[in-house]
């Protein structure tokens, strides 16, 4: 989290912050091959976006590394007390909140449209 704000604030740009279960959410898996996956997010948030995914997965073969878990859960205590799955938590460069949205079964160009509408 300290570099992703580091870079919005030198970039002025918003955090895009993904709460997910990469290995068990079905929502968190379709959301991550029908927007965050596809060139045209990936092209449009390199340079409007700071991406920063803070991942859950429950098999061992994919867990991460203790200090990893740790991070994530502080993000999930400040940012998810709720437990949502995907939560996408939109931040400004201090790290306050602007918005918050989840799944939507949309294309990439309107999920970029419904993540600009939060920032503003």
């Amino acid at each position: 989290m300290d570099s992703a704000r580091a870079k919005a604030e030198q970039k002025k740009l918003p955090i895009v912050l993904v709460f997910q279960g990469s290995d068990w959410c079905a929502p968190c898996i379709r959301l991550d091959k029908q927007i965050w996956s596809t060139d045209t997010f990936q092209s449009y948030a390199s340079e409007h976006y700071v991406m920063l995914k803070a991942d859950f997965p429950r098999k061992s073969k994919n867990a991460l590394p203790k200090d990893q878990q740790k991070a994530n859960e502080m993000l999930a205590d400040r940012y998810n007390q709720e437990g949502y799955f995907p939560l996408v938590v939109i931040l400004n460069e201090k790290g306050e909140m602007l918005g918050k949205a989840g799944y939507e079964n949309i294309t990439p160009e309107e999920y970029i449209k419904l993540i600009n509408a939060l920032i503003l």
